[in-house]
């Protein structure tokens, strides 16, 4: 499956922004979609995941509160909506797919990955 994030962008601390990954390919409701995020001069790491009918999600314990992992699988579309941005949510981000409807957060566990959005959070 093929993978295009979008909705990233420069905002102030407490602001909220609303990524989009776009999915077109195989059959979008046979991946388990996620969000992974890679800050400068750190290893790429888990931010949320969604099941494939969008009914059950996970979210990084220290992100729970803030952000939100949804999918519309009539629009093969997966969504991270978060809020009170603070200044350590800069990364880039990326979503992924894992075929499959197992959960995993490893980033070695996943097969497609989109080219990533950045997201920077300052005054």
């Amino acid at each position: 499956v093929q993978l295009v994030e979008s909705g990233g962008g420069l905002v102030q601390p407490g602001a909220s922004l609303r990524l989009s990954c776009a999915a077109t390919g195989d059959t979008f409701t046979s991946f388990v979609m996620a969000w992974f995020r890679q800050a400068p001069g750190k290893e790429r790491e888990f931010v949320a995941l969604i099941s494939q009918g969008g009914s059950n999600t996970h979210v990084a314990d220290s992100l729970k509160g803030r952000f939100t992992i949804s999918r519309d699988n009539d629009k093969t579309t997966t969504y991270l909506q978060m809020d009170y941005l603070k200044p350590e949510d800069t990364a880039v981000y990326y979503c992924a797919a894992r075929l499959g409807s197992q959960f995993y957060t490893p980033p070695h566990e996943y097969d497609d990955w989109g080219q990533g959005t950045q997201v920077t959070v300052s005054l």
